[in-house]
């Protein structure tokens, strides 16, 4: 069986039992699950004016509603790296830590989601409505990502900036940026009521800026001061729900060898070890591309028959069908 097919497959569920118009129960059947991740930069973009992320949006917009319309139900998870940094920029008094400022953008990006999701799904007679869930992912105090900050937030900064904040700054694709710590997720706090969200047709966001980093001891919840890569937050989410599919969303149309110079290839499929390889050898920035590959041989190793895709908002149904984006294969 081909991997699209296994996709295309639908599960029976054992538990989940729904009434037939004449009372007989039966079992009720379980769409596909995606989980589609969108990153911060494509919502707002470090170095161009806000009019191109609403283009951006109407794609993403318009990915979902494919999705939903192949009866797949949706898990969305997005980036706040430009937005958080906006945020602590602002906050020239520390009056709030960095995890509390990740829990704000994901109200204020979750609503911005929700508001154009939800009015499309009106104005096509769906079913669906979409959900906005705070959400908190265990990680590790020890984590060596607090010893070496690679996630950039906020905007791309000027030289006196540069010469004159008081900040972790570092190299990346777009220039010049703040980097703060980015440790690994372990567990998703929230995963039973993402679950029963998705049963109940909800389109769900959640898992905003790789979702609140939480340190957990003897059962008390502290908020850790980082921002979890989203695209690692999402691989995990994506397997522990034993999703059918973990698409990231970002601003290349596909995973490149020798990406930025006059022989870059795109790389339609790509297998986990070369993928390794590749990183290995430098080829995927650790700011950027480097966790989106990370994550999608996460997946790729620990989901069952999943799909691991990378592809650019708009183009989800060619990605799906294998005509775009990059699939990363065992």
């Amino acid at each position: 069986m081909s991997p699209f097919a296994m996709l295309e497959k639908r599960v029976v569920g054992v538990c989940d039992w729904a009434k037939c118009q004449n009372g007989l129960r039966r079992p009720c059947i379980m769409a596909k699950l995606a989980v589609y991740a969108l990153g911060g930069n494509a919502l707002q973009s470090p170095t161009t004016e806000a009019g191109s992320s609403a283009e951006v949006l109407a794609k993403v917009m318009s990915d979902v509603i494919d999705l939903l319309e192949m009866d797949w139900r949706v898990v969305i998870t997005h980036g706040n790296g430009p937005q958080v940094g906006h945020l602590l920029a602002m906050d020239e008094g520390g009056t709030h830590a960095l995890d509390e400022w990740v829990a704000a953008t994901q109200g204020i990006i979750g609503h911005q989601l929700s508001t154009h999701l939800q009015a499309i799904l009106h104005r096509r007679r769906r079913p669906e409505r979409t959900a906005v869930l705070l959400t908190r992912v265990v990680v590790d105090e020890n984590d060596p990502g607090f010893s070496w900050p690679t996630k950039p937030v906020g905007p791309v900064l000027d030289a006196t900036t540069v010469m004159s904040a008081d900040w972790d700054i570092a190299e990346t694709i777009h220039g010049p940026r703040r980097v703060v710590a980015s440790p690994s997720p372990m567990t998703v706090i929230e995963l039973d009521v993402i679950r029963q969200l998705v049963d109940l047709q909800a389109v769900v966001i959640c898992g905003g800026g790789g979702a609140v980093p939480v340190a957990l001891n003897d059962g008390i919840m502290r908020g850790i001061e980082a921002v979890v890569d989203k695209d690692l937050f999402s691989s995990t989410l994506a397997v522990e729900l034993d999703a059918h599919a973990l698409i990231i969303s970002t601003e290349a149309d596909a995973i490149y060898r020798n990406f930025g110079q006059k022989n870059a290839t795109p790389l339609h499929e790509l297998a986990v070890s070369e993928a390794k390889a590749m990183d290995a050898e430098g080829e995927f920035p650790k700011g950027s591309m480097g966790p989106k590959v990370k994550a999608l041989c996460d997946f790729a190793e620990r989901s069952s028959d999943g799909r691991a895709i990378l592809c650019s908002p708009g183009n989800v149904l060619q990605a799906l069908r294998g005509d775009g984006g990059t699939v990363v294969v065992k």
